[in-house]
């Protein structure tokens, strides 16, 4: 988990890689569940929600109000309240009686098994206080879906009660290392239902998620070098970007998915390029005698934020789209790596080294400068924001595994996604849409 001088560029994110298992079994073979869930800290305001079992789930596969508490509980911003009432979308609940026992909305559904073999996934969420019902809905799954009902069933509890968009039914991707084997896996938001995209004994890093989530590129080293590869998520067909001359990486997708910028040796030391993400030229983005890597596009496009050591020591600095002169943006320390840009591109995430030698999770606001540490961890790297800027996925290190964490943005609730036996790390959380 040391990470590399600036020379070399930053790195537990570039170590490590997937190589040549065959790409066409990618997400037909499912993984073991990989996850528990640990949950610290308190919010400054948590919604008392009350949420009740099911109708027939207990004949289902996954328990759907087992899934929905879980995703709730896990964005910090709810509280669980119990529920031992026998409810269903059916029902007429006496809101006034639940309003006296401290809840302020009441979710009720069911889970119901089809002829078919389907499930029908109905739920109501009412608001307590108001007395009135919020929202009802319907959807008829396969049983291979029905955690992803669940996930869309917090998804509208979550948008409903806070006018913001729920994110649990998207996907992360990461990278485990288990002894010698690597795998670059694609899970639900909670780590759950993972699916192995690539294994082999071969190291991959950085992935990097498509706007439409189709799509992941990532640096394979299955060809004994640092390679550039485009692979679907659905059908594991893949094909190789960027295979020129030196190494190849730190590929991150445009907003409008048409360019994936991306950091090449092949004129010499570390640059930035950007190239169709079909396939062609790269275009070199500036020229510098420094080493300049980490691209990511900031969310308008227009934007391109990325580290640099032509100052010294590595700093965050950023670049036109389309090329040209660079403007520093970290100042705080004096080895800062890592960028990854909020979906309203108010904010950078970003990894920063203290003097005591720890590497921490940080965010500055762009506007006014603030810079706050939200983390007390020593080895944390790769941040990635939730699609709704809500959460922050990030890998470190803690009693000597590779673990991931999410916390919120003012770093009071983080979750901690516990590995059975295999470091994870380079988590890249996915976009909406799925």
């Amino acid at each position: 988990m040391s990470h590399p001088p600036a020379s070399t560029g930053p790195t537990r994110r570039r170590l490590l890689a997937i190589g040549a298992a065959t790409a066409a079994a990618v997400l037909a073979r499912p993984a073991r569940a990989q996850f528990r869930v640990e949950i610290s800290g308190i919010g400054a305001t948590q919604v008392p929600v009350a949420v009740a079992l099911f109708r027939d789930e207990g004949a289902a596969p996954v328990r759907v109000s087992e899934v929905v508490r879980a995703d709730l509980l896990r964005s910090g911003l709810f509280r669980l309240v119990d529920v031992a009432d026998a409810l269903d979308e059916r029902s007429t609940p006496n809101l006034a009686g639940w309003r006296t026992r401290g809840v302020d909305a009441l979710v009720a559904g069911s889970a119901q098994l089809l002829a078919d073999g389907r499930h029908d996934v109905r739920f109501k969420l009412w608001d307590v206080l108001r007395g009135e019902e919020l929202v009802g809905r319907r959807q008829t799954v396969a049983a291979a879906d029905l955690r992803l009902a669940a996930h869309r069933v917090a998804d509208e509890i979550h948008e409903n009660l806070t006018g913001e968009r729920g994110i649990f039914a998207t996907r992360l991707a990461y990278v485990t290392q288990q002894g010698p084997r690597y795998q670059l896996l694609v899970t639900d938001a909670d780590g759950e239902a993972a699916q192995v995209a690539l294994a082999s004994p071969d190291p991959i890093i950085s992935p990097a998620w498509s706007p439409d989530g189709k799509s992941l590129a990532y640096v394979s080293f299955e060809l004994q070098k640092a390679v550039v590869w485009v692979q679907e998520v659905a059908s594991g067909r893949r094909r190789v970007l960027a295979d020129f001359r030196g190494s190849n990486s730190a590929p991150a997708w445009s907003p409008d998915g048409r360019t994936i910028a991306l950091a090449l040796t092949r004129d010499g030391l570390t640059q930035l390029f950007a190239m169709p993400a079909a396939g062609g030229t790269p275009q070199r983005l500036a020229s510098s005698r420094a080493i300049d890597t980490e691209p990511v596009f900031s969310a308008d496009g227009r934007t391109i934020y990325f580290v640099s050591d032509r100052g010294g020591g590595p700093q965050i600095y950023r670049i036109a789209a389309t090329g040209g002169g660079a403007d520093r943006v970290s100042f705080d320390g004096d080895y800062n790596i890592s960028p990854s840009v909020s979906p309203d591109g108010r904010m950078l995430a970003y990894i920063s080294r203290d003097r005591d030698g720890s590497f921490r999770l940080m965010t500055l606001e762009l506007a006014s400068g603030t810079v706050r540490t939200l983390t007390a961890t020593r080895d944390d790297e790769s941040p990635s924001f939730a699609p709704n800027g809500r959460l922050i996925v990030y890998a470190t290190r803690i009693e000597g595994r590779d673990v991931l964490m999410t916390t919120t943005l003012d770093g009071r609730i983080k979750t901690r996604l516990l590995t059975s036996g295999a470091d994870v790390r380079e988590p890249a959380w996915g976009p909406f849409g799925r």
